[in-house]
């Protein structure tokens, strides 16, 4: 069916010896969606994303991509999806663009090469060996072989890793159009604020599960309170102000002078917030609204910070 997931994971598991890497993961992945993928090292993500690419086999639990088994299914699978690689994956002695063209003759209806190295900013190396090439220059050849043969769901590991500014947001403005013609993405990254740009679903996995799942604004919403900071005189009566405010909102003044008001910060709240100023007088200067990141989202459920 048209709007049926494109990635079902259901009660996966996977040991290796003792050590338990994935244990007992659920994860849904939406058709025409970018869902990134994000977990301390450790958590379990690679191991899962390896074995919906069909590297490796489950212990336990029931896989499907594209409605098929990734590795009973392999050889259905392999030419309907795009894999790129944190690293590895290239003969490294092979010209850029030769290694580019030889993956798009692989392809019935491949993307036009030309074009793709000069997207990516590949012209200037396509007759160096592969073994040459910048780290940067490796990740862009990686990408465009992943996405040259037209796939209906693409796997991307840590796609703009050591990738200059302008060459990261060449590579963002194209998953972005590859999310408008219909490609699904898979993404996992160390950068949050590429997750925060790029996705409209976001799973994090800690332990060896999805510890929370669903689209970033939302679990922004879902985590700690958001604040709202305002200057004023000194001494104003957050009893009254209280009061006044939505239930489960908190008022102090942790300085002279300078407040903080958290809680559910929305339109609502701000408009409550000036117009009891008003009512009593206050000029509130300085209003600033903090909203709850999604690395806070990742830092409050892991208690670990995501490093490459």
């Amino acid at each position: 069916m048209e709007n049926e997931p494109v990635v079902q994971v259901g009660n996966l598991v996977k040991r290796y010896g003792a050590k338990t890497a994935v244990n007992g993961l659920d994860l849904v992945v939406a058709a025409g969606a970018v869902t990134a993928v994000l977990g301390p090292n450790g958590a379990g993500k690679t191991t899962t994303i390896e074995i919906c690419e069909g590297y490796r086999r489950p212990d336990a639990g029931a896989v499907r991509v594209l409605g098929l088994d990734p590795v009973a299914d392999a050889e259905r699978l392999r030419p309907r999806i795009g894999v790129m690689l944190q690293s590895g994956g290239v003969y490294s002695g092979a010209r850029a663009e030769e290694m580019l063209r030889h993956m798009a003759k692989l392809h019935a209806h491949p993307l036009d090469v030309d074009a793709l190295v000069e997207r990516l900013g590949l012209g200037d190396c396509g007759r160096t060996a592969y073994r040459r090439l910048s780290g940067g220059q490796q990740q862009r050849l990686s990408l465009a072989m992943a996405v040259v043969g037209r796939p209906e769901l693409l796997f991307l590991d840590e796609p703009t890793a050591g990738l200059d500014p302008q060459a990261r947001r060449a590579t963002w403005e194209l998953v972005r159009e590859l999310r408008g013609d219909g490609v699904s993405t898979v993404l996992t990254t160390h950068f949050m604020d590429e997750a925060e740009a790029l996705a409209d679903d976001v799973a994090i996995i800690d332990a060896g599960r999805v510890v929370a799942h669903g689209a970033p604004e939302e679990l922004c919403r879902g985590g700690a309170e958001n604040t709202l900071r305002f200057t004023g005189r000194p001494g104003l009566d957050l009893g009254s102000l209280l009061k006044a405010l939505p239930d489960g909102s908190g008022a102090a003044e942790p300085l002279p002078g300078t407040y903080r008001i958290t809680g559910d910060v929305g339109p609502q709240l701000l408009a409550t917030v000036t117009s009891w100023c008003a009512q009593h007088g206050v000029m509130p200067d300085g209003i600033s609204v903090e909203r709850h990141t999604l690395e806070d989202v990742f830092l409050d459920l892991t208690g670990k910070e995501l490093r490459a």
